[in-house]
Protein backbone atom coordinates (compact mmCIF):
# COMPACT_ATOMS: atom_id res chain seq x y z
CA UNK A 1 0.00 0.00 0.00
CA UNK A 2 1.60 3.36 -0.84
CA UNK A 3 1.30 6.52 1.53
CA UNK A 4 -1.39 8.54 1.68
CA UNK A 5 -2.28 11.97 2.80
CA UNK A 6 -5.78 13.36 2.96
CA UNK A 7 -5.50 17.00 3.13
CA UNK A 8 -8.70 18.92 5.04
CA UNK A 9 -8.68 22.67 4.12
CA UNK A 10 -10.91 25.49 3.09
CA UNK A 11 -8.15 26.25 -0.26
CA UNK A 12 -7.97 22.68 -1.76
CA UNK A 13 -6.28 24.48 -4.75
CA UNK A 14 -2.87 24.92 -2.68
CA UNK A 15 -2.41 21.11 -3.49
CA UNK A 16 -0.40 19.32 -4.11
CA UNK A 17 1.46 22.56 -4.93
CA UNK A 18 5.59 21.97 -5.58
CA UNK A 19 4.65 18.28 -4.41
CA UNK A 20 3.30 17.86 -7.76
CA UNK A 21 6.53 18.43 -9.47
CA UNK A 22 10.33 17.45 -9.71
CA UNK A 23 11.12 14.03 -7.16
CA UNK A 24 7.91 14.46 -5.11
CA UNK A 25 5.66 14.59 -8.33
CA UNK A 26 7.81 11.87 -10.22
CA UNK A 27 6.80 9.28 -7.33
CA UNK A 28 3.00 10.51 -7.04
CA UNK A 29 2.47 9.76 -11.01
CA UNK A 30 4.43 5.92 -10.18
CA UNK A 31 1.66 5.24 -7.18
CA UNK A 32 4.63 5.30 -4.74
CA UNK A 33 2.38 8.25 -2.68
CA UNK A 34 -1.19 9.95 -3.46
CA UNK A 35 -2.96 13.04 -1.79
CA UNK A 36 -6.40 13.90 -1.69
CA UNK A 37 -8.11 17.21 0.30
CA UNK A 38 -11.20 17.68 1.18
CA UNK A 39 -13.11 20.78 1.47
CA UNK A 40 -14.12 21.50 5.40
CA UNK A 41 -16.58 23.67 4.16
CA UNK A 42 -18.67 20.72 2.41
CA UNK A 43 -19.06 19.78 5.48
CA UNK A 44 -21.84 23.00 6.65
CA UNK A 45 -25.40 22.60 7.55
CA UNK A 46 -26.37 26.47 6.94
CA UNK A 47 -27.25 28.23 4.03
CA UNK A 48 -24.23 29.95 4.04
CA UNK A 49 -21.68 27.32 4.51
CA UNK A 50 -20.30 28.94 7.55
CA UNK A 51 -16.95 27.51 9.02
CA UNK A 52 -15.83 29.75 11.80
CA UNK A 53 -17.69 31.92 14.72
CA UNK A 54 -16.21 34.49 16.95
CA UNK A 55 -14.15 33.42 19.78
CA UNK A 56 -16.30 32.96 23.40
CA UNK A 57 -14.98 35.17 26.11
CA UNK A 58 -14.34 37.88 23.22
CA UNK A 59 -10.75 38.89 20.85
CA UNK A 60 -9.79 39.38 17.71
CA UNK A 61 -10.28 37.25 14.93
CA UNK A 62 -12.72 33.75 14.19
CA UNK A 63 -12.25 30.49 15.43
CA UNK A 64 -13.02 27.28 13.18
CA UNK A 65 -16.40 25.28 14.56
CA UNK A 66 -15.73 22.15 16.45
CA UNK A 67 -18.85 20.39 14.82
CA UNK A 68 -18.26 21.39 10.96
CA UNK A 69 -14.54 20.59 11.64
CA UNK A 70 -15.18 16.82 13.06
CA UNK A 71 -17.68 16.12 10.82
CA UNK A 72 -14.96 16.55 8.14
CA UNK A 73 -12.42 14.59 10.23
CA UNK A 74 -14.93 12.01 11.19
CA UNK A 75 -15.44 11.37 7.15
CA UNK A 76 -11.73 11.43 6.36
CA UNK A 77 -11.03 8.86 8.85
CA UNK A 78 -13.61 6.66 8.75
CA UNK A 79 -12.03 2.97 9.12
CA UNK A 80 -8.56 4.34 8.90
CA UNK A 81 -6.08 4.57 11.78
CA UNK A 82 -3.47 6.95 10.17
CA UNK A 83 -2.28 9.84 12.31
CA UNK A 84 -4.21 12.90 12.45
CA UNK A 85 -2.32 16.22 13.09
CA UNK A 86 -2.99 20.04 13.11
CA UNK A 87 -0.55 22.18 11.61
CA UNK A 88 0.29 24.38 14.63
CA UNK A 89 2.27 27.07 16.14
CA UNK A 90 1.87 26.15 19.56
CA UNK A 91 2.51 22.13 18.64
CA UNK A 92 5.34 20.32 19.38
CA UNK A 93 8.31 21.39 16.77
CA UNK A 94 8.78 19.03 13.65
CA UNK A 95 11.96 16.74 13.84
CA UNK A 96 13.42 14.73 11.42
CA UNK A 97 12.82 11.86 13.52
CA UNK A 98 9.10 12.42 13.73
CA UNK A 99 9.31 12.71 9.85
CA UNK A 100 11.02 9.20 9.99
CA UNK A 101 8.25 8.02 12.03
CA UNK A 102 5.52 9.21 10.14
CA UNK A 103 7.05 8.27 6.86
CA UNK A 104 7.08 4.31 7.93
CA UNK A 105 2.93 4.58 8.29
CA UNK A 106 0.56 4.22 5.86
CA UNK A 107 0.04 8.14 5.51
CA UNK A 108 -1.68 10.90 7.66
CA UNK A 109 -4.90 12.76 7.74
CA UNK A 110 -4.15 16.66 8.04
CA UNK A 111 -5.91 19.65 9.20
CA UNK A 112 -4.78 23.32 8.01
CA UNK A 113 -6.22 25.73 10.90
CA UNK A 114 -7.12 28.95 9.95
CA UNK A 115 -8.42 31.97 11.24
CA UNK A 116 -7.47 32.62 15.02
CA UNK A 117 -7.53 28.92 15.67
CA UNK A 118 -9.40 25.93 15.54
CA UNK A 119 -11.72 25.26 18.81
CA UNK A 120 -9.85 23.36 21.76
CA UNK A 121 -12.45 20.59 21.97
CA UNK A 122 -12.19 19.56 18.66
CA UNK A 123 -8.44 18.55 19.47
CA UNK A 124 -9.38 16.76 22.31
CA UNK A 125 -12.28 15.11 21.12
CA UNK A 126 -10.27 13.86 17.50
CA UNK A 127 -7.07 13.27 19.43
CA UNK A 128 -5.02 15.88 16.42
CA UNK A 129 -1.85 16.16 17.31
CA UNK A 130 -0.50 19.61 17.19
CA UNK A 131 2.74 19.71 14.57
CA UNK A 132 4.54 23.19 14.46
CA UNK A 133 6.81 23.74 11.40
CA UNK A 134 8.78 26.70 13.33
CA UNK A 135 8.14 29.59 15.76
CA UNK A 136 6.67 31.92 13.49
CA UNK A 137 3.13 32.69 11.90
CA UNK A 138 1.36 31.92 8.76
CA UNK A 139 -1.70 33.02 7.37
CA UNK A 140 -2.41 29.69 7.67
CA UNK A 141 -2.03 25.76 7.84
CA UNK A 142 -1.48 25.12 4.02
CA UNK A 143 1.98 26.26 3.37
CA UNK A 144 3.27 24.24 6.77
CA UNK A 145 1.39 20.96 5.69
CA UNK A 146 3.43 21.22 1.99
CA UNK A 147 6.82 21.19 4.04
CA UNK A 148 5.49 18.74 6.26
CA UNK A 149 4.71 16.37 3.05
CA UNK A 150 7.79 17.60 1.24
CA UNK A 151 9.60 15.81 4.52
CA UNK A 152 8.11 13.08 4.43
CA UNK A 153 7.87 12.29 0.50
CA UNK A 154 11.10 12.84 -0.07
CA UNK A 155 12.38 9.81 2.26
CA UNK A 156 10.07 7.32 0.91
CA UNK A 157 11.41 3.90 -0.09
CA UNK A 158 12.86 4.51 -3.60
CA UNK A 159 11.69 8.40 -4.00
CA UNK A 160 15.13 9.15 -4.16
CA UNK A 161 17.73 8.34 -6.28
CA UNK A 162 20.09 6.44 -3.45
CA UNK A 163 17.93 6.39 -0.43
CA UNK A 164 21.34 6.63 1.21
CA UNK A 165 21.32 10.44 0.44
CA UNK A 166 18.63 11.00 3.21
CA UNK A 167 20.78 8.74 6.02
CA UNK A 168 23.87 11.63 5.60
CA UNK A 169 21.85 14.88 5.94
CA UNK A 170 21.28 17.32 9.04
CA UNK A 171 19.74 16.42 11.57
CA UNK A 172 19.56 12.56 10.92
CA UNK A 173 22.50 11.83 13.25
CA UNK A 174 21.92 15.19 15.63
CA UNK A 175 23.89 17.15 13.70
CA UNK A 176 24.30 19.66 11.24
CA UNK A 177 25.60 18.37 7.85
CA UNK A 178 29.15 18.69 7.05
CA UNK A 179 29.73 21.36 3.84
CA UNK A 180 29.80 20.39 0.35
CA UNK A 181 32.22 20.89 -2.54
CA UNK A 182 32.17 19.85 -6.51
CA UNK A 183 34.54 21.07 -9.44
CA UNK A 184 36.12 23.07 -10.31
CA UNK A 185 38.97 22.00 -7.88
CA UNK A 186 39.94 26.01 -7.17
CA UNK A 187 36.70 28.74 -7.60
CA UNK A 188 37.60 32.35 -7.25
CA UNK A 189 40.67 31.71 -5.30
CA UNK A 190 39.40 29.04 -2.97
CA UNK A 191 40.16 25.70 -3.12
CA UNK A 192 38.53 22.31 -2.30
CA UNK A 193 40.06 21.26 0.79
CA UNK A 194 42.60 18.94 -0.30
CA UNK A 195 41.37 16.12 2.20
CA UNK A 196 38.39 15.62 -0.08
CA UNK A 197 41.03 14.60 -3.01
CA UNK A 198 42.94 12.86 -0.95
CA UNK A 199 41.45 9.18 -1.46
CA UNK A 200 42.03 8.38 2.26
CA UNK A 201 38.65 7.42 3.23
CA UNK A 202 39.22 7.39 7.03
CA UNK A 203 40.79 11.01 6.79
CA UNK A 204 37.38 12.28 4.85
CA UNK A 205 35.52 10.90 7.10
CA UNK A 206 36.85 12.20 9.93
CA UNK A 207 37.48 15.57 8.93
CA UNK A 208 33.45 15.61 7.81
CA UNK A 209 32.47 14.64 11.34
CA UNK A 210 34.89 17.28 12.88
CA UNK A 211 33.10 19.93 10.56
CA UNK A 212 29.61 18.68 11.20
CA UNK A 213 30.77 19.06 15.07
CA UNK A 214 32.17 22.34 14.43
CA UNK A 215 28.92 23.90 12.55
CA UNK A 216 26.79 22.60 15.22
CA UNK A 217 28.61 24.10 17.95
CA UNK A 218 28.30 27.83 15.93
CA UNK A 219 24.77 27.10 14.55
CA UNK A 220 23.15 24.84 17.31
CA UNK A 221 24.19 24.49 20.34
CA UNK A 222 21.06 22.85 21.47
CA UNK A 223 21.28 20.06 19.32
CA UNK A 224 24.98 19.53 20.76
CA UNK A 225 23.31 19.25 24.05
CA UNK A 226 20.64 17.05 23.18
CA UNK A 227 23.36 14.95 22.07
CA UNK A 228 25.40 15.16 25.41
CA UNK A 229 22.58 14.42 27.15
CA UNK A 230 22.45 18.03 28.97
Amino acid sequence: MSFRATILTLYPEMFPGHLGTSLAGKAMERGQWALDTLQIRDFTTDKHRTVDDTPAGGGAGMVLKPDVLARAIDHASENDNRPRLLMSPRGKPLTQKRVRELSSGDGVIIVCGRFEGVDQRVIDGRNLEEVSIGDYILSGGEPAALILLDAIVRILPGVMGNDLSGLHESFEGGLLEHPHYTRPQIWEDREIPAVLTSGNHAAIAKWQKEQAERLTRERRPDLLDKLQGN
